[in-house]
This record gives structure tokens, sequence and C-alpha cells, in this order.
């Protein structure tokens, strides 16, 4: 009798593969310098006056509306000023996930960390098709100038969904696209435009809330929330 099952079993097994890889990198080859990157050299592109995310650094946390005890995952951490804005701000009774795909990072903000007596920041090391943070384990996911380098955007987003918990916030913070008036180099590096990002993450099953403006010229500021009952 199993034999006759055998051609059902396979028929099955078979047909599940090509959900597992349908989807194709959106941009391949753009996270190459992030694979073993120079921290120093980050610090001085990152941490400088002149870039929109660093100056209003101090701004964002406040509209982040951050609470002590709230768990807050940076996809994207990079060298780690936010995630240390954040520790501070969630206190001892709260948690930041410093999520990142480089080990370098990870172990620059493990460091720092150290040095600035922060104890409540875990690293996560994020693989190309998943942020790798626990189900159920965070109020807030901040994406800051890393949503356009998700190679695998579906898959990813789905983990991340996954980890929000219901009623819980993401926020997205990335370059405008706008032709004409972007610069060659954002219009050739980012992949698409606000209305295609904020797509994609609906499609996951957020819930799109607002758009916070009077805070970037070149980015734009947008809130979703995860459905209480999602």
């Amino acid at each position: 009798m199993r034999h006759r099952f055998l051609p059902v079993l396979l028929f099955v097994v078979l047909g599940t593969l090509p959900l597992a890889a349908q989807e194709k990198s959106v941009k391949p080859g753009i996270n190459k310098s992030f694979r073993n990157p120079d921290v120093k050299q980050f610090i001085e592109r990152f941490e400088r006056e002149g870039r929109e995310i660093w100056d209003q650094r101090e701004q964002t946390v406040r509209e982040l509306g951050i609470k002590p005890g709230m768990a807050v995952a940076d996809v994207g951490a990079g060298t780690g000023f936010m995630t240390m804005l954040f520790a501070k701000a969630v206190g001892k009774e709260g948690t930041v996930y410093a999520v990142d795909i480089a080990k370098n990072f990870l172990k620059h903000i493990e460091e720092e960390a150290q040095s600035q007596g922060l104890t409540n920041i875990k690293t996560v090391l994020a693989s190309d098709t998943s942020s790798n943070l626990p189900a159920n384990s965070v109020d807030l996911v901040f994406i800051c100038d890393t949503y356009h380098h998700f190679e695998y955007p579906n898959k990813t987003m789905a983990s991340i969904y996954k980890a929000v918990k219901p009623g819980g916030r993401l926020v997205l913070i990335d370059f405008e696209r706008v032709p004409g008036k972007t610069s060659d180099w954002i219009m050739n590096h980012v992949r698409a435009g606000k209305d295609v990002f904020k797509q994609e993450i609906e499609s996951a099953g957020f819930q799109f809330v607002e758009e916070k403006k009077g805070i970037f010229k070149s980015n734009y500021f947008l809130v979703f929330v995860k459905p209480a009952k999602g």
C-alpha cells in the first residue's frame, strides 16, 4: 500500500519546490560592499554632518515615540548610531535588536555598547532572505536607508512581519526617487520609489498609517502597523 502513495508524495514534495525558490534577487550585487565592510570607512560615511539621517537622528527618535520597556529592531543597523539612541530610549527594561548582514558591523556595535555601558542590545546576523528576528519579539521595526538593499524583499518582509507583535509598528525611511529631481546616483542605486516600497510592505500584511513630513528633504518617513489580530 505504501508504494501506491509514493507518486503522490513525490508530487507534493516536488510541487512545493518552486514556492521556496520563486523569488529572485531584485538587485543582484547591491550588498557586495557589505559582505566584509571596513567599519572605519563606513563610520566616516554614515556618521557625518550633511547626511540627513545623521543630522536628524535625535528628531527621528522623538518622532518614533519610543517608550521605556519597548522592544525595538534596528534592521540594517550599520555602524549602530541609531541602535545606541534606541537603547537609551527604551531603558534597561527594554531591548534593542541590532540586525545586519555584516558581522563586522555587529561586532562594532557590541564593542560600542560595552564601551557605553549599554546592556540591552542584542545583535542579530540577518541573511539575504530573513531578518532572523524571533517571532512576536518587537514593538517597533526601524528600517532606515536599508529597504532598497533587500535583495529578496518578499521573504525578508515575511520574516519581519512574524517578528512584530500584533499592534506593533514598522517605520520606513528611504530615499525619495523622483525623475528629473533626484540625483542620477540615487536613481541608479535605489531600485524603486516610495509607492512601490509602500505597496510591497502592505503586501506583507502591514497597514499604512501615515507619512511624517517636514523632517527630511531627500528621504521620506512612512509609518505602518501590524493589525492587532495579525
